[in-house]
């Protein structure tokens, strides 16, 4: 377990156990890694992490993009305030805990340039609507997914919503676990990634109006 002490490298990949958990969902390191990738993180992105659980892409994201800022958005009471500690944890100043569910919670916050969509709650549809207004022009966008329905809901939604270079990944990580005196693949369960992108510019479509906030 992690005390008093940061991560010191330019990548991502902060082992799972240096996160405090408390029984919370989190986001394992390798999809973690793969995420934060295809999210092309800039040094001062504005990200929202919705449905962030433990806060553990949230932390890094926020040590990626130092001089930008990391809204969590988790609608659990516990899970917030695990976040709020992790963020103590590993020294980020730059990260907000926004406790509240999605999609409201995203009204007051400023656009983002990255959503990172974790949790859901049911409501996949009405948040992935939401982060697409909330999401500037050229910003990136990705969900991960455990379920084949959240995963066909990601896809016909950004579809829908005019997201380009629309791309599904499916990943499945193998450890080696020791098994008496032999050491044996433990396979995690597979996750999907959907990425994709808010066009810059799509004439007559509401995604390609330029909006108060961003930059020309």
């Amino acid at each position: 377990m992690l005390t008093g002490k940061k991560w010191g490298y330019v990548t991502p990949g902060i082992p799972d156990d240096w996160f405090a958990k408390n029984c919370v969902p989190m986001t394992r390191e390798e999809v973690r890694c793969l995420t934060l990738c295809k999210a092309r993180l800039k040094s001062d992105s504005v990200v929202y992490d919705i449905g962030s659980g433990t806060g553990s892409i949230a932390v890094e994201a926020a040590l990626l993009a130092g001089e930008g800022m990391v809204y969590a958005v988790e609608k659990n009471g516990r899970a917030a305030e695990l976040i709020a500690g992790n963020a103590r944890r590993f020294g980020v100043s730059n990260l907000r805990v926004v406790s509240g569910e999605a999609p409201a919670a995203l009204a007051e916050l400023p656009l983002a340039d990255r959503i990172v969509v974790g949790g859901s709650g049911g409501r996949l549809k009405e948040i992935l609507s939401a982060a697409a207004e909330k999401l500037k022009a050229g910003g990136r966008l990705v969900v991960n997914a455990v379920t084949v329905e959240t995963l066909a809901v990601s896809v016909e939604t950004l579809a829908e919503l005019g997201f380009s270079e629309l791309e599904t990944l499916s990943l499945t990580v193998a450890k080696t676990a020791q098994a008496g005196r032999a050491r044996v693949w433990k396979g995690m369960n597979p996750v999907f990634l959907i990425v994709g992108e808010r066009p810059r510019a799509a004439p007559g479509g509401r995604h390609g109006r330029r909006r108060k906030g961003e930059e020309s």
